[in-house]
């Protein structure tokens, strides 16, 4: 029988060595992806939320072998229900002001984890007004703007500025017309118009843009007519007016509060928050990867204005944001993730 000499025994025992940490990294490696088993997400009622939830639902399938089921969502039943049932999983694109109570508490008691407290870089709403308005009148605060109701004028009555507002029954409506009565605007030669609907907010925008007219009213950010038009957000050019000024009277019916003071737009605190079963389940590579990603203001827009002009649900876009952005979303994962995501795609 032939022997083994001590040469070939030593790379025998090497290469089973070898072929044995080569079979536990495998396994570790499916056990990671297979205990991430199945996640649960809230794939919200608009654009951005969506594509978030889609591009999340990829890069979690390809890259870190989870199983994601995208369930119709909004920001109170999806919260609620994470909160009380423990699913969705995931709510990607979280407006926290409206449940900013029962979020804390949530947190507190580890039932939910705020995972990513700014999703998407210069999100938020406040007053807008088109970029030539700033670039050439220098109108880059609302202190500015109220000393020019002229560039503003009003289709009815051109003595005086008119500022678009929101449509009444939004939230939105009783804080402009509070923070209009604050800066005394009517005194300085303003009137607020309600542009009647959605559409008619957005026409107003489209109308006055595509004329090279000036423009100044209610919006918000990341949405498609912000990144089409390149809207710039005026800072309010004052200090925060106190948490009571501003939840006890700004947004009330002038009725129940007639003396609002001067403040800027509250802060919009927007996260990614997830259930404690994702935590544990999804694994810290999968947290780090949700800690990670930021989308860029800029890229989020234009991806709304694709949506838009293409009519794209969020499942396409999705595709489209992973071929035309690998800049981007690579840095959120390692690369050797980003392999894998991009060969499964």
């Amino acid at each position: 029988m032939h022997k083994l000499t001590t040469l070939e025994g030593v790379k025998m025992r090497s290469l089973i060595k070898l072929l044995a940490i080569i079979s536990m990294a495998l396994f570790t490696q499916t056990a990671a992806n297979a205990a991430c088993g199945k996640i649960t997400y809230a794939n919200m009622n608009w654009a951005s939320a969506s594509l978030m939830a889609n591009i999340d639902k990829i890069i979690l399938e390809k890259g870190f072998g989870c199983e994601v089921e995208l369930l119709p969502g909004d920001t109170m039943p999806s919260f609620t229900s994470m909160n009380e049932k423990g699913q969705p999983d995931v709510a990607p694109e979280l407006w926290a002001n409206s449940v900013m109570s029962p979020l804390k508490k949530a947190v507190g008691e580890g039932r939910i984890h705020i995972v990513n407290k700014g999703p998407i870089t210069g999100l938020g709403e406040g007053w807008f007004v088109p970029p030539y308005t700033m670039k050439k009148h220098g109108i880059k605060t609302v202190q500015d703007l109220l000393k020019r109701p002229d560039l503003f004028p009003h289709p009815e009555d051109k003595s005086k500025g008119a500022f678009v507002g929101c449509p009444a029954g939004w939230g939105c409506q009783l804080i402009n017309n509070q923070l209009f009565k604050a800066f005394e605007m009517e005194a300085k030669g303003w009137k607020l118009v309600d542009p009647g609907s959605a559409a008619g907010l957005d026409g107003s925008i489209a109308k006055a843009v595509e004329r090279g007219d000036n423009w100044v009213g209610y919006y918000w950010s990341p949405t498609a007519i912000i990144g089409k038009y390149d809207m710039k957000l005026l800072d309010f050019g004052v200090k925060w007016g106190g948490d009571d000024n501003w939840h006890k009277c700004v947004v009330k019916p002038e009725q129940e509060c007639a003396t609002p003071k001067k403040t800027r737009w509250v802060d919009s605190e927007v996260y990614s928050v997830v259930t404690d079963n994702f935590k544990k389940s999804a694994g810290p590579d999968a947290m780090k990867y949700m800690k990670k990603r930021i989308y860029p203001g800029n890229v989020m827009n234009s991806m709304l204005v694709y949506m838009t002009d293409n009519q794209a649900e969020g499942e396409d876009a999705a595709m489209e944001f992973m071929k035309k952005h690998e800049k981007v979303w690579s840095k959120w994962v390692s690369s050797s993730v980003a392999k894998k995501i991009k060969a499964g795609i």
